[in-house]
């Protein structure tokens, strides 16, 4: 696969400027709702015309019956690419140099046709005959390979992969379009094509590439699995009757790839555009820095707590993946090699959750049934539907019972979920109330991003430093003092709302290691700890694949931590799960031995799909098995209540 796409970026240059990763062709061209344009809308880089020669007029269809004299090549194709080319400034697209490629395919004798072709594009020397316009080749009837040096030297022709060609013929090869069926007679474009078939078509490839030109094959399968597997393969031209689904498919393509030790994304930023008002700071996925360059480790644990009676349960660590569903789990264990911490936890669950208010819920309404254990509103935060009366959370639970309690999120310490551990209000955006609950909060441990939250000016005159160290905090700014500071622990440190990347993917882990001793400082008695790993949603949100399993692997670093203190205590249930799921995960392709994950988001929004639930520690097995959010924290209160 890379040996193709090497060979591509240097036989194409252009090509590294268009939307795709590969030339997309859009075949039988005619029969879309508008010619060319529907093909030229979706960036396909290469477009075919059916032409007839009829009474000295070029007409377009695939058979004669079809044609009509209104249907002509130059109103169809020849006009518009003349039009758009020129209100380009001699470009096909504004916005890149990708070069276009139109593909005649004679369909009567190939003389006089040929030349009335040669003659029609000859009125417009610009835009078809100067190196920098539009490619033509000639496909179909072609002309005898001996022939090919009669022609103007800006017309190229289709090759034939079994015929022989000198370096003067083959200089005048544009492509080798080939009939799929010559090499694989039965595979319908769904699962692995068979041995011998696809040693064919490898074959075949390898073939068009030695002499240096691009391959494509007309009469085969068309699908997901088709495209995916072509593009594996290292076809140069897809083939598509369907330009819009193939377009799709293809589009924001580094986005939709992760590849171990490389980079699939281009340079730039992804996801910048604000979910809420927690949100409005962060400054997105710098794609260069969607790397990760080995797999990360993971903890395999003792089992010598796992299942015990919940008589011992002294501690909980509760680790929320925000919009982690299963297949975010899958993309990043996939790409780590099968390897992830919380996949060897042996107990796990299914979690639906749906708010009382609608079908597909959000951080507010998740989070506040996994923080309070009862039914809730979407951008509701621990609270009843009009928010007038507060519903207690496991940190008022826990702190009840004597046990100091603490709330870590790898994101905007005010957003919904971290906000449903220690606030209670009707609607998530409402910051600024949010955050007054700092001024009169039990809770042990606030850490996350969002420094302006206490040294920034309010509205409502309130001195947010003055106040939080009034109610017994102290207001640190890194992560690294959690630890050693005495008392209740304020910490607003900004790298926390920063994506993951190689530099900081252990942040959260070494933040959750370090609010683990403090908390342990806080309470003989034990202690609660809620940690999120935000930002696996906002990948969702920004359909980018390599984010959301760098996110991932981030999490699961924490979850490491989580266990690795599980074990050496003996007295800690380790549960995992996420508020819901975001962006519809959709795993297509893969290699375990590259850690090559090709996936796809289907939305940009939270869905309804069912989230996992895996726990470790004293009485873990009672969280196997399928229930909504928040009967998964009333299991939890039924075991440390006994």
């Amino acid at each position: 696969m890379k040996k193709a796409l090497l060979f591509l970026a240097v036989l194409l240059p252009t090509l590294a400027a268009a939307q795709f990763p590969v030339i997309l062709h859009s075949h039988n061209d005619y029969e879309r709702t508008a010619p060319f344009w529907e093909a030229y809308s979706q960036h396909c880089t290469s477009i075919e015309a059916d032409v007839f020669l009829v009474d000295g007029q070029l007409l377009v269809g695939h058979d004669r019956r079809d044609l009509r004299p209104e249907r002509s090549f130059e109103a169809m194709y020849v006009k518009p690419i003349v039009q758009m080319f020129r209100a380009n400034g001699g470009r096909a697209w504004k916005r890149s140099d990708a070069r276009l490629q139109l593909m005649v395919e004679l369909k009567s004798d190939t003389e006089p046709e040929l030349s009335a072709v040669i003659a029609l594009l000859q009125q417009y020397p610009d835009v078809f005959c100067s190196d920098n316009g539009v490619k033509v080749v000639i496909t179909g009837n072609t002309p005898d390979k001996a022939q090919f040096a009669d022609y103007p030297a800006f017309v190229s022709f289709d090759g034939d992969l079994r015929e022989d060609y000198t370096p003067e013929q083959l200089a005048r090869i544009g492509l080798f379009s080939n009939n799929f069926r010559l090499y694989s007679a039965h595979w319908n474009g769904k699962g692995r094509m068979m041995v011998p078939e696809l040693d064919a078509v490898e074959k075949a490839i390898a073939r068009a590439h030695a002499a240096g030109k691009p391959i494509r094959f007309w009469n085969s399968p068309e699908s997901v699995t088709t495209y995916f597997t072509f593009w594996k393969l290292g076809v140069d031209i897809i083939n598509t009757d369907h330009p819009a689904a193939a377009a799709q498919f293809f589009e924001n393509w580094g986005n939709k790839n992760f590849i171990m030790g490389e980079h699939a994304t281009a340079s730039g930023v992804t996801g910048t555009r604000r979910l809420d008002r927690a949100t409005r700071d962060f400054s997105g996925f710098q794609n260069e820095k969607m790397k990760i360059s080995k797999p990360i480790e993971t903890y395999t644990p003792s089992y010598r707590s796992d299942n015990a009676s919940p008589k011992k349960i002294r501690n909980v660590i509760f680790l929320i993946g925000d919009g982690m569903g299963f297949n975010h789990v899958m993309a990043a264990a996939y790409a780590n090699g099968l390897e992830l911490s919380m996949l060897k936890m042996k107990a796990t669950g299914i979690q639906v959750y749906n708010p009382q208010d609608d079908f597909i819920g959000d951080s507010a309404g998740g989070g506040s049934s996994l923080a309070t254990g009862e039914p809730s509103w979407t951008r509701h935060i621990s609270s009843n539907w009009d928010g007038s009366e507060p519903i207690p959370s496991m940190t008022d639970l826990f702190g009840s019972m004597g046990k100091s309690t603490g709330v870590l999120t790898l994101g905007d310490v005010a957003d919904a979920t971290p906000a449903a551990y220690f606030a209670h209000c009707s609607e998530r955006d409402s910051l600024e109330h949010i955050t007054s609950y700092w001024l009169t909060s039990k809770v042990d441990l606030i850490c996350g991003s969002g420094r302006d939250y206490v040294e920034g000016r309010r509205s409502d005159g309130i001195d947010m430093l003055k106040g939080v160290k009034d109610n017994g905090y102290s207001y640190i700014t890194d992560v690294k003092g959690i630890d050693s500071t005495p008392g209740k622990v304020l910490c607003i440190d900004d790298k926390l709302g920063r994506s993951a990347e190689e530099a900081n993917l252990d942040l959260l882990a070494e933040a959750t290691r370090r609010s683990i001793a403090m908390l342990q400082k806080r309470s003989d008695k034990g202690f609660f700890l809620m940690v999120e790993g935000a930002k696996i949603d906002y990948a969702g949100h920004a359909k980018t694949v390599p984010a959301a399993i760098i996110e991932t692997f981030s999490f699961d670093l924490a979850v490491a931590e989580a266990m690795r203190f599980a074990d050496a205590d003996g007295q800690t249930l380790v549960i995992v799960t996420a508020d819901h799921e975001t962006g519809g995960l959709t795993l297509l392709d893969g290699d375990l031995s590259t850690g090559h994950v090709l996936a796809t988001f289907v939305s940009d929004d939270h869905t309804p799909s069912v989230v996992p639930v895996f726990a470790y520690g004293p009485g873990s097995y009672a969280f196997c098995g399928t229930y909504r959010n928040y009967e998964l924290t009333r299991i939890l209160k039924s075991l440390v209540t006994k």
